[in-house]
This record gives structure tokens, sequence and C-alpha cells, in this order.
């Protein structure tokens, strides 16, 4: 992995190392097609490749960081409950205890290890806002148009 975003950052300076020569080149032969649509197409080209590779490199770290070992993760997300627009209490589970958290900008502060667990509902993790409802009926009705 390192070989290849080291070539990938090698690159563009070796291709602004053999500018120059390209440049000496150019000023000793007669300029001929040089216009703004030529100049236009290659700056949108170019601009094209790097957003490409943007683009491929974050699918490429999406990609790797899913692959990670999930089955020996130990903390889980149970509930969580907005208060105001920046502060959420969470509920999370740790082993065998679950923990009350408050959440804010700066700061997680523990507020209770509970005793016994909570035991969530089966029917509240199926429970969805009417407007997520509605908005996987038009997602399901466009998947099945051709």
């Amino acid at each position: 992995m390192k070989r290849v975003l080291g070539g990938l950052l090698a690159f563009p300076v070796s291709v602004l190392a053999a500018e120059p020569l390209a440049g000496a080149t150019a000023a000793a032969a007669p300029v001929v097609g040089s216009s703004i649509g030529g100049q236009l197409t290659q700056l949108v080209l170019g601009l094209l490749l790097v957003l490409g590779l943007i683009f491929a490199l974050a699918w490429l770290l999406r990609r790797v960081q899913q692959t990670g070992p999930r089955q020996g993760q130990v903390i889980e997300l149970i509930s969580s409950r907005a208060l105001g627009a920046r502060d959420r209490l969470v509920l999370v589970q740790v082993g065998n205890e679950q923990i009350l958290l408050g959440l804010t900008p700066g700061r997680i502060t523990p507020l209770h290890v509970l005793k016994e667990p909570v035991q969530v509902p089966a029917t509240s993790a199926q429970a969805t806002p009417e407007f997520a409802k509605r908005l996987m009926e038009i997602m399901g009705q466009q998947k099945d148009k051709p």
C-alpha cells in the first residue's frame, strides 16, 4: 500500500521535472495549434483526472477500512438520544456492563453504570419514522422501473 501511494505521489513530481525539457523544445519549435480551446480542454481533462484520482482513493480507503476485524469489537451502541443541538445521551454496552454517557462537543462524561442491563424491545429497533418509510417505498419503486 505504501509503495502504491509513494508512486502516486512521485508521479506529479516526475511530470514537473520533465516540463523544462518540453519547454525548451517548444521554444525552439514554432508554435502551431496553440489555441485557447486546446488549453481549456487540457485544463478540464487534468481536473477530471485529479477528481477521479481523489474519488478512487476515497473508495479504496473505504474498502480497506471495512475489511478490518469486526468480530473482536466489545463496545456496542445500544441507544442514543439528542438533548440539544450538540448534546446527546448515549447508552453503550461494554462486555456485560451498560454505561450511560453524556456527549458534548468537548467532553464525554460517564453518567451512570447500570447494575442490570436494559433490554431493548425488538419493536423499537424496527420502528422507523413516517418520512423514512415513505422514502423507502419511493426508492423501492424506482428500483423496480427499468
